[in-house]
């Protein structure tokens, strides 16, 4: 008896329901790293005490915590069931390989650099309120989340553009 290979896929309810969760997904991805890039950026603006300080922080952690970390994954488990289960595969269109590499790269940046930079924020505020914006290390850190972010969000902006226009063909 040889081994025999079981393609399934999803009708065209089962993709949409799936493209309907693959859209929320990304919508709160995408929504919650521009709410935190947004705390990022008018952080001199609202920040007037320690305790300020570290609710803005504080927020930004619960926002990644609740929203940016499940959607991410969300988005990841989304696709690769579009992957799996639809006519797209993993590598037959160049513009699904872009967006697998991007989502990745995003994901494992966001969990081994900005997210870890973030921590260290809430940490550092906690501690020290006000004084933190005096702390090299909280310095950097803050310029280092509100730049990767901003480059999270273009990223996350270039995956809805190429999903929609599909720029590249299909591979060979």
């Amino acid at each position: 008896m040889g081994k025999e290979r079981i393609f399934v896929t999803l009708g065209s309810k089962g993709k949409g329901w799936l493209k309907i969760f693959h859209i929320l997904f990304s919508c709160g991805w995408l929504g919650g790293a521009v709410a935190m890039a947004m705390l990022d950026f008018i952080r001199g603006d609202i920040v007037v005490s320690g305790d300020a300080l570290y609710a803005v922080n504080a927020s930004m952690k619960i926002i990644d915590d609740y929203i940016v970390i499940p959607s991410a994954i969300g988005c990841l488990v989304t696709g690769l069931f579009f992957s799996w289960l639809t006519n797209w595969g993993f590598t037959k269109f160049y513009w699904v390989i872009v967006k697998w590499v991007l989502t990745v790269v995003a994901i494992l940046f966001g969990t081994f650099f900005i997210g870890p930079w973030l921590n260290e924020l809430v940490e550092i505020s906690r501690i020290e309120r006000i004084l933190a914006l005096q702390n090299a290390v909280y310095l950097s850190h803050f310029q280092s989340h509100a730049l990767s972010s901003l480059v999270q969000i273009a990223s996350m902006i270039f995956m809805i553009v190429i999903s929609v226009l599909k720029p590249w063909g299909k591979r060979g």
